[in-house]
């Protein structure tokens, strides 16, 4: 990994009521709240463990005083009307400022590591693409190193087949590519997995 080298972090601004959703429709937006920032916070000691500069692009407004120190990321705001068009420019803005390699995570994975997003980078020596599967058929992870906005277009984001076709666009376009290791997002309670303590330690002590 090279000092031109660039991890993007998409997050949304820890708002009561705007976060984790589907989530909130089960256990609650304290919770729900509650859950985030813990994912929140767990990606920030992910990035920061990995050897590169870091992007976090916020989704409202960019906030200079929460946990992001910006000595430590550079900070965005995120652009576009939905999450393709975001990312989109997300990578065209970077590649303009003269990043050679990219890659570009969220912040819903508890099960990401420093690890993966290394190997993220270290695949991109040999391939066009990397993609880190997420369980609910979408990715917790895209890297490239050259601008391939079709990726992002034509994908109902959210839905179970965004990982299947932005590998079938990729085929399509030629490129080659590398998979990492399949993750889980957290979406709903069934995603919750050791998160769930989080919620019984709220309600315990509500």
């Amino acid at each position: 990994m090279k000092l031109r080298d660039i991890l993007i972090v998409f997050v949304k601004n820890p708002e009561f009521g705007q976060v984790k959703t589907r989530l909130a429709k089960t256990v609650g937006h304290t919770n729900a709240l509650k859950v985030y920032r813990f994912l929140l916070e767990h990606t920030k000691n992910v990035a920061l463990e990995t050897p590169v500069e870091r992007q976090i692009c916020y989704s409202d407004y960019i906030d200079f005083e929460d946990m992001f120190e910006p000595r430590e990321f550079i900070k965005g705001l995120q652009r576009g009307a939905d999450l393709g068009l975001r990312m989109k420019n997300a990578f065209k803005d970077n590649f303009d400022d003269g990043y050679k390699k990219i890659v570009l995570i969220g912040s819903d994975c508890y099960e990401i590591n420093s690890e993966i997003i290394v190997d993220a980078f270290f695949a991109l020596d040999k391939k066009d693409l990397v993609l880190g599967p997420a369980n609910d058929g979408g990715y917790y992870l895209i890297g490239m190193k050259k601008p391939t906005p079709f990726l992002f277009k034509g994908k109902n984001w959210g839905e179970e087949n965004v990982f299947i076709d932005t590998l079938l666009d990729a085929k399509k376009l030629g490129l080659s590519y590398h998979l990492l290791p399949t993750l889980s997002d957290v979406d709903d309670e069934n995603d919750l997995g050791p998160l769930e303590e989080l919620i019984n330690r709220n309600s315990k002590t509500g």
